[in-house]
């Protein structure tokens, strides 16, 4: 602003030019769109100009009469047919010249007194501008200290100047509503009812009472320029006593300053909408993340209980055939057999068949079932990732609030979906159960082998089921000399059966212990390295949906605080 200001309007106009400093950091960093800080930029650039009056209305309400009767001479041409179709700036001059401005903005000046403190926009019909609005939008909207909406008294409130009237107050502008061509109405009833209309429709539709002056411009221009019989049938009177009350310097002032507040206010508000939207999608996407976790945990505490019950399986083969082993000692061991302990290969044949009996190929059997469950519940825990990002990806893309796509937010959040899921359905699609199984089963033998210091070889879980247990027998048939037999027999028998029978407990007991242990350890192995693949495949998402989430929940406090503190200061200077 130009001129000197009184100390008061002095601290507004430094408090509100910190306010959108603050306001305008805050929307660049998080990544407000260009036109939008443009749009800020030039309104706070309005500050130091003069006040800006943007006249707006379909093209044949009468915005270039309108003006002409503001003037007081025809500026501007008239006509029954769209007269202005591009935007015209009215500027004081010493004589009346027309120019082509940037952009094709075409600037008129003039000698009148109005406008040396006030410039006037002249726009094109509403109708025009709802398909081409861009640059009224970002160029002088934003930019306006007061805006006159004009609607005519024979088609008041148009669709279309419903729509516009919606875009323009979006920005937070001080709208006053002129309804023109009211001399065309024969009967003040008639009157009535349109201006009971229109502000019944503003009530109604954006939930506001603005000031609404019924008007001829018409009539007050002739009424100007020699014809003052008609000025108070043009009612124009009560409109210009409300213009230059609102045109002195502190009005005028209060106006331009609440200009860019109410563009300020008016961004601060959308881009904390924006940022709901974000947190509200981002709160989705810690749910999945959450329940991805919670089904991993789930499925860990099933394998832990699904291991102890097939180990469990696995040491009851172990237990059946130490009950055989004891029954054979009973049976072998006993004075009446003297003579078949001397033979060794029969007894360790009878051992095999009665004890050991097919107690291998049941614990491969077992053991094989036990690694097929754990491969396959591997494979339901990818499934269960890929089914869940499936549906992530299916809604993603919806824009829950409308907002527009600022940054690179939706389409980074989307990339990192995709990936995931994509990476998921690859290893569901190739998952080798076969393979999986195969590698497994090789890393429980060789540790259970290696365990048992059979020299790390890979031998079966069968061999060594039957080296553990033909051990207990080997010296069955040393534990008689041929010279003692008939002395000590009686006591000899005995007490060699019980020392087998320990020695078969102890080292059938030892392989259970030693089974359980190195296969929970490599199963254990193997779900870990199951769940460190989903982790790893996750891991992209989840760092972004944990940044994210406190960039935007950090953006929701600055521009709501920032919100309220530009409507605050607005609402106080207005007052």
């Amino acid at each position: 602003m130009q001129r000197i200001l009184t100390p008061d309007l002095q601290r507004d106009l430094d408090g509100g030019r910190e306010l959108l400093s603050d306001l305008r950091g805050a929307l660049a960093r998080f990544g407000a769109t260009e036109p939008d800080l443009s749009a800020l930029d030039s309104s706070i650039r309005q500050l130091d100009e003069l006040f800006l009056l943007v006249v707006v209305g379909e093209f044949n309400a009468g915005k270039s009469a309108f003006i002409n009767a503001i003037a007081g001479q025809p500026i501007l041409r008239e006509g029954v047919t769209p007269t202005t179709a591009r935007i015209h700036v009215l500027k004081h001059g010493d004589s009346a010249l027309q120019e082509t401005e940037a952009e094709g903005v075409l600037v008129t000046t003039a000698p009148v007194e109005l406008l040396r403190d006030v410039h006037i926009v002249d726009t094109p019909g509403t109708n025009a501008i709802i398909r081409e609005h861009e640059q009224l939008t970002t160029h002088f909207v934003p930019r306006a200290d007061l805006v006159l909406f004009l609607t005519s008294a024979d088609r008041p409130f148009t669709e279309t100047e419903r729509a516009f009237f919606e875009l323009i107050r979006g920005w937070g502008k001080k709208i006053v509503i002129v309804i023109n061509k009211v001399d065309i109405l024969e009967r003040s009833e008639e009157l009535d009812e349109v201006v009971a209309f229109v502000r019944t429709s503003a009530q109604r539709l954006f939930g506001i009472t603005p000031e609404i002056f019924p008007v001829s411009a018409r009539l007050a221009l002739r009424a100007k320029q020699g014809e003052p019989s008609l000025w108070s049938a043009s009612r124009f009177e009560p409109l210009e006593r409300f213009i230059t009350a609102t045109l002195d310097e502190r009005s005028r002032f209060h106006l331009k300053l609440a200009n860019p507040l109410g563009v300020g206010h008016a961004l601060a508000a959308r881009y904390a909408t924006i940022a709901d939207e974000r947190l509200t999608l981002l709160n989705a996407d810690v749910a999945v993340l959450e329940d991805i976790d919670r089904q991993l945990a789930v499925a860990r505490q099933d394998l832990a209980d699904g291991f102890a019950l097939r180990m469990t399986a696995v040491e009851k083969v172990l237990l059946d055939m130490e009950v055989r082993g004891h029954t054979f000692f009973e049976d072998t061991l006993r004075l009446g057999r003297v003579m078949d302990l001397f033979n060794r290969a029969r007894v360790q044949k009878e051992f095999e068949d009665r004890v050991v009996a097919d107690a291998p190929r049941q614990i491969e059997r077992r053991v094989s079932e036990l690694i097929d469950w754990l491969v396959d519940q591997d494979f339901r825990q990818w499934q269960a990732v890929t089914s869940t990002l499936g549906d992530r990806v299916a809604s993603h893309r919806s824009r829950l609030l409308g907002a527009p796509e600022i940054g690179t937010f939706h389409s980074d959040r989307a990339r990192l979906i995709d990936a995931v899921g994509r990476e998921a359905q690859g290893v569901v699609d190739t998952y080798d159960k076969q393979r999986e199984a195969a590698a497994i089963a090789d890393q429980a033998r060789v540790a259970v082998t290696t365990a048992a210091a059979a020299g790390g070889a890979a031998v079966g879980l069968g061999t060594l089921v039957t080296l553990a247990a033909s051990t207990a027998a080997a010296d069955i048939t040393g534990i008689m000399l041929a010279g003692v037999v008939a002395a000590l027999g009686l006591l000899v028998i005995p007490a060699r059966r019980r020392r087998a029978k320990i020695e078969m407990r102890q080292k059938l007991s030892e392989l259970r212990a030693r089974l359980a242990q190195t296969l929970r350890q490599e199963f254990e192995r193997a779900q870990e390295r199951g769940r460190a693949r989903i982790d790893d495949a996750v891991a992209p998402y989840s760092r972004f949906v944990r940044a994210e989430r406190e960039r935007w929940t950090g953006a929701r406090a600055t521009l709501t605080q920032l919100r309220d503190k530009t409507g605050s200061f607005r609402d106080r200077i207005a007052a």
